[in-house]
């Protein structure tokens, strides 16, 4: 699939790491990201979409509790993937329905970076 090169489109994440495989073992099997070495060997990531990359960087502190930009990742299933970031290291820190009608819920990963979920709504729900 060809990438969008737009104009305004957001192409590159910077996601604060203590552990940086650790936090690249989260994405991976919580989102199913894709993990991959860059040339200068970082370890760096492309979603699901093949659309946005990035990679994890030490010697940042997270986005934490008082975020000035909080960034959603889009899931199909809100309740199963509120199941699989403790299971996988991370913490829930709003449950699914502290946003209603829209279905989302908050989340600290393996380094405390603030994130949230969101899972369009069925259609005519």
């Amino acid at each position: 699939m060809p990438v969008t090169h737009a104009n305004g489109k957001i192409c590159y994440l910077e996601i604060p790491a203590v552990d940086v495989e650790r936090s690249a073992a989260f994405y991976e099997q919580v989102f199913g990201w894709t993990p991959r070495r860059r040339g200068d060997g970082a370890l760096a990531f492309d979603d699901t979409t093949g659309e946005v990359s990035g990679s994890w960087v030490t010697g940042r502190p997270p986005s934490t509790a008082d975020p000035g930009l909080l960034v959603y990742i889009m899931v199909d299933d809100a309740a199963a993937t509120v199941a699989a970031i403790p299971a996988h290291g991370g913490t829930i820190v709003q449950e699914i329905g502290g946003d209603a009608p829209e279905i989302t819920a908050r989340f600290k990963d393996p380094a405390g970076n603030l994130l949230g979920i969101y899972q369009e709504p069925e259609p005519g729900a």
